[in-house]
């Protein structure tokens, strides 16, 4: 008779087999993702939503994971850019830094069970610089590259046997680090309606 063993909330038996089965069936564990945000008729606000998503080329969608988030930005800065009744909204560019800390600690803990690493506490803070003069138009397209500087990310982290240089690269395995740190370029399409054609 075997001892179901769960660790951090994860069958360790089951984990095992599912990454066997990845190593196996790479093409039934690729992972679709998508968002979506609508515009709610004041500048910089924003309804997002998550729904489905696809595991394997199927598509899952159901209601309990439909998830919604009104964005916006700081009351002072919009009070100051002369909005009218500017209220605190969360920040696009604070719901990615949320993103990566949290997907760093996703990278941390899946790799500390399966390597039987126990840990007590885990926080991650992450921090950027943020110049808004190209959002602003003040500088050209082509100065993007310089909008954020400074991006760190403070992992403080408690346990046995932790390994300073495994824990760094656990953190950098995380998926929201991958997508922010590597450059990539999106495939962007643009949607308008169609040209009234002139009269003859």
């Amino acid at each position: 008779m075997t001892t179901e063993q769960v660790i951090h909330g994860i069958d360790l038996e089951t984990l095992g087999g599912f990454v066997d089965h990845a190593a196996d069936h790479p093409d039934e564990v690729q992972l679709g993702l998508a968002a979506a945000a609508t515009y709610e008729g004041t500048a910089a606000h924003s309804l997002a939503k998550v729904d489905s998503y696809e595991l394997g080329g199927e598509t899952i969608a159901r209601e309990t994971r439909e998830y919604t988030l009104p964005y916006g930005a700081w009351k002072e800065v919009l009070d100051a850019g002369g909005w009218v009744g500017g209220t605190d909204r969360l920040e696009p560019v604070e719901a990615a830094l949320s993103a990566l800390a949290a997907c760093i600690n996703v990278g941390i803990t899946i790799n500390a069970v399966a390597n039987g690493i126990d840990i007590d506490h885990l926080e991650t803070r992450v921090r950027t610089d943020f110049d808004p003069a190209v959002l602003f138009s003040l500088e050209e397209l082509k100065e993007a590259d310089s909008v954020f500087e400074n991006l760190t990310a403070e992992v403080e982290i408690d346990g046995e046997n932790l390994d300073r240089d495994l824990i760094d690269e656990w953190a950098r395995r995380a998926p929201v680090y991958t997508l922010v740190s590597l450059t990539q370029d999106v495939d962007m399409t643009i949607n308008t309606p169609a040209e009234v054609a002139g009269d003859d």
